[in-house]
């Protein structure tokens, strides 16, 4: 069982930054790939950066040159840098966890960029 606890979500306005935080219990963390998915009110959840185990990365491209996603598996926290947020990019932000057995989803923290 995985429990995955995310963070650092706010309030902020075009062109500015915020880092979220996702933390996992358990010893799976370290073999787990990671992503952050996005949700928007009406919209269906969508896929914004995953990392596997040994640091490979991907992003949708609505995001590319903007987010960088980043793990520290000795603190089973996995990291999402948001730069030069848009207010498209408002929605809840929650984190995944595939174990290859098992998919965790955590709560998921708000995220609300301003024109």
């Amino acid at each position: 069982q995985v429990q995955l606890v995310e963070s650092g979500g706010g309030l902020v306005q075009a062109g500015g930054s915020l880092r979220l935080s996702c933390a996992a219990s358990g010893s799976r963390f370290g073999i787990s790939t990671m992503a952050w998915y996005r949700q928007a009110p009406g919209k269906q959840r969508d896929l914004v950066a995953a990392i596997t185990p040994d640091g490979y990365t991907v992003y949708t491209d609505s995001v590319k040159g903007r987010f960088t996603i980043s793990r520290d598996n000795a603190k089973n926290t996995v990291y999402l840098q948001m730069n030069s947020l848009k207010p498209e990019d408002t929605a809840v932000y929650s984190c995944n966890a595939a174990t290859g057995t098992a998919v965790y989803r955590g709560q998921g923290t708000q995220v609300t960029v301003s024109s």
